[in-house]
């Protein structure tokens, strides 16, 4: 089986488990062995799936204000740990690939695999809930020919991005390009880079 079609499997596995209790609050039941590559890459989608579900219930046009602000920092929290987890990931890539013989003329890729599995996770997402949007009952024949009409673009989306993550790793592992990895250095929630927080100092 290839490696997308792991990640792809693990992501369809975490989304339906998610929404059995729908509830950004359920804990996670994580069925994989710990620190393997399939418990990081659960735990990558079960991080996203939470943070969509943030990302609805916040723009709840009645929220209450303090309620609002709380949730803003769980989401703060969210992207932290979805991004320190996307380096965790990649660092299994350069740990695996560390042997490899780059060749003399090899490439950089524009994202590192990692990233590009992030990106993965989120459209597995994006199709779960366009589906949902396909199979409503209560909506116009416009609006499900339009949903229907997304559904498709996503899928063809996935396809591809499938087949080129498979590419990137089948070249990273002939030595035809090459991982370099920054840290995203996100500055925001750094006390010590964050000039609204070591200004309150």
């Amino acid at each position: 089986m290839a490696f997308t079609d792991i990640c792809n499997k693990i992501f369809n596995e975490s989304i339906t488990d998610y929404h059995v209790k729908d509830n950004v609050d359920t804990p996670i039941q994580n069925p994989y062995p710990l620190k393997s590559i399939e418990y990081y890459l659960y735990l990558k989608n079960w991080i996203d799936t939470v943070q969509w579900h943030f990302e609805d219930i916040i723009r709840d046009p009645h929220i209450d204000p303090t309620e609002a602000l709380l949730l803003k920092r769980r989401i703060d929290k969210s992207n932290q740990d979805r991004t320190d987890l996307v380096e965790l990931i990649d660092s299994y890539f350069l740990d695996k690939f560390k042997a490899v013989t780059v060749l003399p003329d090899a490439l950089i890729n524009t994202e590192s695999p990692a990233w590009a599995i992030d990106r993965l996770s989120i459209l597995a997402l994006k199709i779960y809930h366009m589906q949902q949007e396909v199979n409503r009952t209560d909506t116009s024949l416009e609006h499900h020919q339009q949903c229907e009409k997304k559904l498709n673009i996503l899928l063809e989306q996935q396809k591809d991005l499938s087949t080129a993550i498979g590419q990137l790793l089948d070249d990273i592992a002939a030595g035809r390009k090459y991982m370099k990895v920054y840290k995203q250095m996100k500055m925001y929630n750094d006390p010590a880079l964050n000039p609204v927080l070591y200004g309150k100092k």
